[in-house]
């Protein structure tokens, strides 16, 4: 029994989110999430047949659109299989993904910490209402602390099986041969891929030179070079340059792979060995660009345990992550360098417009004070965290030579970038979702609390005192979780009209359902703010009409709104209340009957 316990928890909490993932409201940013994945994903078979990537800043293309991707496609594939909405099958997508990331940390604990405390620290972790409720409804932000974990983890395991006496013991001769191909390779892949936009303008200039009269090699094999306008040739002759691309790239990596084979057999295998690793790095990249942080922490843990031995395999990791981006992420296909880095400035200065409530005040997202994270990580995790946390540094403290990789691991991936955030005061906004990828050594550093505990049975007793808030917050709040407060502050009876609440209005689904029971047939119905999350629940007979249209109806028979920015107050405001979503004294959403 005590061998099979983890495995036993870990699924009645997987069978938990199961049994409740069609019970959550769609998020305010998943409609334009959902055109941009379509648009990514057009871009497969437009780019090779008519060399057109139809994807633009407007569209969201700095955002990384790996997950909402594969979302689109697993969601939509699962449609005819499975008795769910598409917003259904989408937050089933989100939670299986968010579980992953469990098993991810799971296996991370297991690295440093005995059985209970791992078991401790990963249900502590998975059961935390802020995540539990974001696994269900977030696109973005649990979908990359998930592949993040999941990058982490392959990571540390692939660099793990590079054994401790492994070298590469070649001749002086057989070492030049396989840095000229591997240099080779290097320089003209990454150089037809990166130029890609200054090889289409090339195109076009020989195209116009040779339509002018001038003589180049176009000139000598288009026939009839001035009977087709200029882009129909540059088109023509930029997709026979991406197929000859195709080809040049696959003959020369087979040469390279064969090659590595003959002078050092064991390159291919450190190869396969790192791939499933680096397509995660990759794919996480292509999710957020924060991606490679995971990369750095991996490529630590290389050093740290291997030492130079680990170079090479970490330069295969680096090589064949940026190719997993930049094959996951259309948008940067023309030209990758600069619109990498344009995505990076864009994501780390992102400049929303709307205000952030923060203990009673609305803020600027780029002028928020320096305690607004310290305070929110303080209040919105369960009250043990922090406590088994700071335990678990001083227990470092004390047993350094022990846990030193772990301590120094910890400090890299919390507890800098935390203080970076905090002190450039980075854009922040819906209170900490964008960075729920540091925290899982938060988590660790818990477990590491539980191992102090010598004795077992009291080890197991511990983890199930501190789960008790966890357990009590998702119950209470379901299906708002996210919006979980605890006790310092007075849970969410506290926090309302103090703190971010039910920012993404997934209320609007429970408003739906009301709306759904009590209105006439053919109803008008006003919904203020994102309608689209209260229409897609909504009955097909109703009529839904809201501010971003400009048709009007000459009455409503209910009008439902949002509190956020306090439009519960705005909106017709003699109206009678009808309905209230509400948790506590938080009001999410009202309906009202004028």
């Amino acid at each position: 029994m005590k061998r099979y316990l983890s495995a036993i928890l870990l699924t009645c909490v997987f069978l938990a989110g199961l049994l409740t993932f069609n019970r959550y409201g769609e998020s305010w940013d998943d409609r334009s999430l959902q055109k941009y994945a379509e648009k990514s994903i057009n871009a497969y078979s437009t780019f090779p047949k008519e060399g057109v990537i139809n994807i633009g800043r407007e569209d969201l293309g700095f955002y990384g659109p790996f997950f909402v991707m594969f979302t689109d496609w697993a969601s939509k594939s699962l449609s005819p299989i499975l008795p769910f909405t598409l917003p259904d099958l989408r937050h089933l997508i989100y939670y299986l993904t968010y579980f992953a990331g469990v098993l991810a940390f799971h296996s991370i604990a297991n690295r440093w910490l005995s059985p209970v405390p791992v078991l401790g620290a990963t249900l502590l972790f998975a059961t935390q209402p802020v995540f539990w409720g974001h696994a269900f409804i977030n696109p973005k932000d649990t979908p990359f602390l998930a592949l993040f974990l999941l990058s982490v983890s392959f990571g540390m395991q692939a660099f793990d099986k590079l054994e401790a006496s492994s070298t590469i013991d070649l001749s002086l001769r057989s070492k030049r041969t396989l840095a000229l191909l591997t240099m080779l390779w290097l320089v003209s892949v990454f150089g037809l891929f990166i130029f890609t936009q200054a090889i289409h303008t090339y195109i076009e200039t020989l195209v116009i030179s040779a339509q002018a009269g001038n003589s180049n090699i176009l000139s000598f094999i288009a026939k009839d070079i001035t009977a087709v306008p200029v882009e129909t040739y540059t088109q023509r002759y930029f997709i026979l340059f991406l197929q000859l691309r195709t080809y040049y790239f696959l003959l020369i990596t087979l040469i390279l792979l064969i090659t590595w084979y003959a002078l050092h057999p064991n390159l291919p295998n450190y190869l396969f060995a790192i791939l499933p690793a680096a397509l995660l790095l990759g794919f996480a990249t292509s999710t957020r660009i924060l991606g490679p942080f995971a990369g750095v922490i991996v490529t630590y843990y290389a050093f740290r345990t291997k030492g130079k031995r680990a170079i090479p395999v970490i330069a295969m990791y680096a090589v064949t992550a940026l190719m997993a981006v930049y094959i996951s992420w259309p948008y940067l296909w023309m030209n990758p360098i600069p619109r990498f880095f344009e995505s990076l400035r864009e994501m780390s200065l992102y400049p929303w417009l709307g205000g952030v409530i923060f203990n009673g005040t609305l803020y600027q997202s780029t002028e928020l004070p320096i305690s607004y994270l310290p305070t929110l990580l303080a209040i919105q995790l369960t009250e043990p965290v922090w406590v088994l946390s700071v335990v678990g540094w001083v227990a470092t403290a004390l047993d350094k030579e022990k846990k030193r990789t772990l301590v120094e691991a910890a400090l890299l991936w919390f507890v800098l970038p935390l203080c970076a955030f905090i002190f450039f005061q980075v854009a922040l906004y819906d209170n900490f979702r964008q960075i729920l990828f540091i925290l899982p050594p938060v988590f660790l550093m818990a477990g590491v609390a539980f191992e102090a505990v010598k004795n077992v049975k009291w080890q197991a007793a511990l983890v199930v005192v501190t789960l008790l808030p966890a357990v009590f917050g998702v119950a209470s709040l379901r299906p708002y979780e996210y919006m979980y407060y605890n006790q310092f502050v007075g849970g969410v009876n506290g926090a309302a009209d103090r703190y971010e609440t039910d920012y993404w209005a997934t209320s609007y689904r429970e408003a739906a359902e009301y709306v759904n029971g009590v209105a006439s047939p053919n109803a008008n119905i006003w919904v203020e703010g994102p309608a689209h999350l209260f229409s897609m629940f909504a009955r097909e007979d109703l009529k839904i009409y809201s501010s971003g249209e400009t048709e009007r109806a000459e009455s409503y028979q209910y009008v439902v709104t949002t509190t956020r920015y306090n439009f519960d107050e705005s909106v017709y405001p003699d109206a009678e209340t009808v309905y209230r979503v509400a948790r506590g004294n938080a009001v999410l959403a009202v309906v009202k009957k004028p």
